[in-house]
């Protein structure tokens, strides 16, 4: 039988666990498997608001490919990727060309900005560890320079978060911890610091449990976090935002800092190829399969996937994305064997809303958590996500201990 050859597209969530279980399927010798990303490391993109709020050094955030794949089964490639044709089986990079007989197609999301003026030039946005870095980095020198002005200029302090939905919530409850802490820092009164979201849709958190999201509300709104809700963003300038208010009332908030949380997209890669998508995703066929080609399955942010029961799009989640990769490494050892494919089915366990390191909100196995018991459920899904792709190493590593 001859060897597959199997390209795998990015090192998030749903590729490296893909890659992860191909090693499993395959053993030694009896594929060619491929791993190619952009970067030497994979990084938690579930704790980068962390690392964007300055709670979590980026550094931890991140972790060597090297270490969780058995590079005597995997080729790894550090290489970005320029052009896939999936018609020729051909995948161009900046470190050269690739062909394939499987490929995986999981190159992660980037931001939407659904066209709103200078928001991409003016805001920035939580899209990766080093985008992370450079906001934690930007509100510090914010900080830094309001303490030694001699004439204050207080907008430096105001802080717009673009969105209420689960990156934004997420944010805003670590922007509310590290706050006091930066005060502290660099002698600034924590009554001139403004930290505001702003949201387009008329509530928060969309789709969550009206309960939760009030106890998420009321939270954040102790530690001094300001709502602006069903006010779209409509303009992005260098001093601030321009939300409208109602048909024909505008306001503009002076700020030193705007970051984008309002939002997702498949990567533009995509939409470069022969494959339908809508916004850079596809709506893959129910084996997790591009639809029109056999041999392209797609993960993660890329993929679109419908919930029959509330005929609406699945969560672009990391739960999800790596349940994908564990049933396409299956679905493509069966094709291998010239066998048949299975369904992907989600497994959701439940859904967990960190407000901060000691607060959260949840459904867990279909029951409402809140406080320090969903702060712990929040960590232990962390530290779950660490062990499923590096095991026990990896958590004692990476892993987030406390509970308390």
């Amino acid at each position: 039988m001859k060897r597959p050859s199997i390209l795998v597209l990015g090192a998030g969530y749903g590729g490296l666990t893909t890659v992860v279980n191909l090693q499993k399927e395959f053993g030694t010798d009896a594929a060619d498997i491929t791993l190619i990303n952009k970067n030497e490391y994979h990084y938690e993109s579930t704790w980068l608001h962390e690392a964007a709020a300055g709670t979590l050094l980026p550094e931890q955030v991140r972790y060597d490919i090297a270490d969780v794949i058995d590079t005597g089964k995997v080729n790894f490639v550090q290489a970005t990727v320029e052009g896939i044709d999936v018609d020729s089986k051909k995948v161009s990079t900046d470190n050269g060309e690739f062909t394939y007989d499987y490929l995986v197609i999981g190159l992660g999301f980037e931001g939407e900005t659904f066209g709103i003026e200078g928001l991409d030039t003016y805001a920035l946005s939580i899209a990766n560890v080093k985008a992370a870095r450079y906001i934690r980095e930007h509100i510090e020198f914010q900080f830094a320079t309001w303490s030694t002005e001699d004439v204050k200029n207080d907008s430096r302090l105001t802080i717009v978060v673009g969105g209420a939905g689960f990156t934004g919530i997420e944010f805003l409850g670590e922007l509310a911890n590290r706050v006091p802490e930066l005060c502290k820092e660099y002698d600034v009164p924590r009554e001139k610091v403004r930290v505001i979201c702003v949201e387009a849709a008329p509530m928060v958190l969309p789709g969550f449990d009206p309960e939760l999201v009030d106890y998420a509300v009321g939270h954040l709104q102790a530690k001094g976090i300001e709502f602006s809700i069903g006010t779209p963003v409509v303009e992005a300038t260098p001093e601030g935002v321009k939300i409208k208010k109602n048909d024909d009332e505008f306001e503009f908030i002076y700020a030193g800092t705007v970051v984008w949380a309002a939002g997702v997209r498949g990567n533009r890669l995509i939409e470069e190829t022969s494959i339908e998508s809508m916004r850079a995703r596809i709506k893959v066929e129910k084996d997790m399969r591009a639809p029109g080609y056999s041999d392209v399955f797609i993960v993660g942010d890329c993929a679109l996937m419908i919930n029959e029961e509330t005929n609406r799009p699945y969560p672009p989640t990391a739960q999800i994305a790596m349940q994908q990769g564990e049933r396409i490494a299956k679905n493509i050892k069966a094709l291998a064997g010239e066998g048949s494919t299975e369904e992907f089915v989600p497994d959701l366990k439940g859904t967990v809303c960190s407000l901060g390191d000691e607060d959260a909100i949840g459904v867990v196995f279909g029951k409402k958590v809140t406080g320090k018991r969903a702060s712990f459920m929040k960590k232990m899904i962390d530290n779950r996500a660490l062990y499923m792709i590096g095991g026990p190493g990896l958590v004692l590593k990476k892993g987030k201990f406390k509970v308390l």
